[in-house]
């Protein structure tokens, strides 16, 4: 197993366990499925486990599974606080030790906010006293790294990174979303502030291993390399100097080994121009289901009425890229759930957007069939219903 180094030179294993992605049984988590797979990992090397608070089990999972086998000296336990349901400085304390509880630990490696994907989402969370709050659990030890995780835009991105001294940050990142959410310019920047990035959705959750067209696959199997879409992947992630943990949801022994083997092989700058031009293929080839042909160079922004243009594209495009259901989710993450509205619908057709394109796209009538297709009325209600609870106001102390 290769390390990259954190924030303060402890090694972190290049790849992490995503810990969202057990095999379920009947009720919950197949422990002993989990158990296997999780000590198959450590064997390997693997000293990065992640979870949250949310996800089902996960926590109580991993925490019995290292304790009963003597793991919490040899790994590092990343989870989230669930900062959606945070209104009160007491309800920090409160989630906080109920993670505790679960993973039987009096301490976390790596605590994340979890899920900001507006600027404003920190600043509700300021305003309960969390400063205060991650300040004392630093010097008691409880909580030895502070980090975020994201899911908005780049502008909100670089506005939390540059907004706190943090010590690390998990971003969704791969060789399709380079323009999309954080993206490369995020990752750089976190890079140039020392700020080690954590991985999430590496392959899309699977699709670029899944759901690759026939040219794509006929691509990558023509090349020498011999890579798997996965190793293809993967290796385009380790090659940047800015990552620090890929995170992948392993829910087979098969999955940890190859994972692992790709993780001790796989060095920053290793990828060839030879490389570079079959993922150009690849992407070519996944950009030809797109129905509108953005590259995200923003230079149709700003839009004089806050309308965010290519993440909007971005979301429609993800619909007949994967599937209606994962652009509608990207949507609401993306773009619903920003404190300032950033919805199509509010385009007045100025045209100002269209003046700038380099790709000469008809955003106006684009924008009005992305809207279409991005908000039916049940996710026009969920949206309202979603932004109404990320944004109430926190409960007077």
């Amino acid at each position: 197993m290769k390390y990259r180094k954190d924030k303060y030179g402890r090694e972190l294993s290049a790849l992490g366990f995503g810990c969202m992605r057990f095999t379920r049984k009947g009720g919950g988590i197949d422990i002993d499925k989990a158990e296997r797979e999780v000590l198959a990992a450590v064997e390997a090397g693997v000293n990065y486990f992640d979870t949250a608070y949310i996800y089902p089990g996960s926590e109580a999972a991993i925490g019995e599974i290292f304790a009963r086998n003597g793991l919490r000296d040899r790994i590092h336990i990343a989870t989230k606080l669930p900062q959606y349901l945070i209104r009160s400085n007491a309800a920090l304390e409160k989630y906080f030790r109920e993670e505790l509880s679960r993973l039987r630990t009096d301490y976390v490696d790596y605590y994340l906010m979890h899920h900001l994907t507006d600027v404003a989402m920190w600043e509700k969370l300021k305003a309960v006293g969390v400063l205060e709050w991650i300040a004392e659990k630093k010097r008691s030890g409880t909580i030895r790294n502070i980090g975020f995780s994201y899911h908005g835009n780049t502008e909100n991105f670089l506005r939390i990174l540059a907004d706190y001294d943090w010590d690390f940050c998990q971003i969704q990142y791969n060789y399709l979303d380079e323009v999309s959410q954080a993206g490369a310019e995020g990752l750089r920047a976190a890079e140039a502030r020392g700020i080690p990035v954590v991985i999430m959705e590496p392959l899309r959750g699977g699709k670029l291993v899944n759901m690759l067209p026939e040219k794509a696959q006929k691509a990558m199997a023509d090349s020498p390399r011999g890579w798997s879409p996965a190793e293809w992947g993967l290796r385009w992630l380790y090659n940047q100097t800015g990552v620090t943990v890929v995170l992948s949801g392993m829910n087979s022994l098969a999955m940890v080994e190859e994972n692992c083997r790709i993780a001790s092989e796989a060095t920053a700058g290793e990828l060839t121009e030879a490389d570079f031009a079959v993922l150009e293929k690849v992407k070519e080839s996944i950009r030809a289901r797109e129905k509108v042909g953005c590259t995200g160079c923003r230079y149709c922004m700003p839009c004089p009425k806050g309308v965010d243009i290519p993440g909007t594209f971005s979301c429609y495009n993800t619909m007949y890229i994967e599937s209606r259901g994962a652009g509608r989710k990207q949507y609401i993450q993306t773009v619903g759930l920003t404190k300032e509205p950033a919805f199509a619908s509010q385009c007045v057709e100025c045209g100002k957007c269209e003046q700038h394109c380099p790709q000469n796209i008809p955003i106006r009538q684009k924008l009005k069939e992305a809207d279409r297709a991005l908000r039916p009325l049940p996710y026009r209600v969920a949206i309202q219903v979603a932004r109404k609870f990320m944004y109430r106001k926190p409960a007077k102390s």
